[in-house]
């Protein structure tokens, strides 16, 4: 991909925007719509590319419109018995699932940020009245499960247990909120 100064490009894995003020060493300088300027790798980002009429060129436009607007039934879709049991909530705590930038994290930083992301999680399971939430942790040498237990002990209405082992293996710990009867 060739950049140049001058280029509107878009950053991956963010809702950025900007135009390329400066390119060195690898790394693009853009300035942002609302003024800032940040610096990425050049694989970072992606050329906007600019939709003009000539795309659907040799398309016949109003067989592309019927196309569209022509109305697929939908088939009711059959909940099995095994499913409805299934966890309303997954959570992902593998660090890449939570940011994009932890290359330069220590792995008392990445611990952190994982607890701070389940702790996060588990109180709006508990303030949107979610029952059952899964915690995916992996397996590793098994820091994370074990703060993770700990942190689930210090809510006395909830109980936790290996998640569904053939679906999540023993990477994963599924928390049951014990629901308060509202008058």
């Amino acid at each position: 991909m060739s950049l140049k100064i001058g280029d509107r490009v878009t950053v991956i894995d963010e809702d950025l925007n900007g135009v390329i003020r400066d390119i060195s060493a690898g790394v693009v300088s853009i300035e942002t719509e609302d003024g800032f300027r940040l610096s990425y790798g050049i694989s970072e980002v992606v050329l906007q590319r600019v939709l003009t009429p000539d795309v659907f060129a040799g398309e016949n436009i109003n067989q592309i419109i019927r196309d569209k607007e022509f109305v697929k039934s939908h088939k009711s879709i059959r909940v099995k018995p095994k499913e409805r049991n299934l966890p309303t909530m997954e959570v992902d705590l593998h660090i890449e699932q939570i940011t994009t930038r932890y290359q330069h994290l220590s792995n008392f930083d990445i611990l952190n940020m994982q607890l701070d992301t389940a702790k996060h999680k588990l109180e709006f399971a508990l303030k949107k009245r979610i029952q059952k939430i899964v915690f995916i942790h992996g397996v590793g040498d098994g820091v994370l499960k074990s703060e993770l237990e700990y942190l689930f002990r210090r809510y006395s209405n909830v109980s936790y247990y290996p998640a569904d082992y053939q679906k999540y293996g023993q990477g994963a710990t599924e928390v049951y909120v014990k629901q308060k009867a509202t008058p």
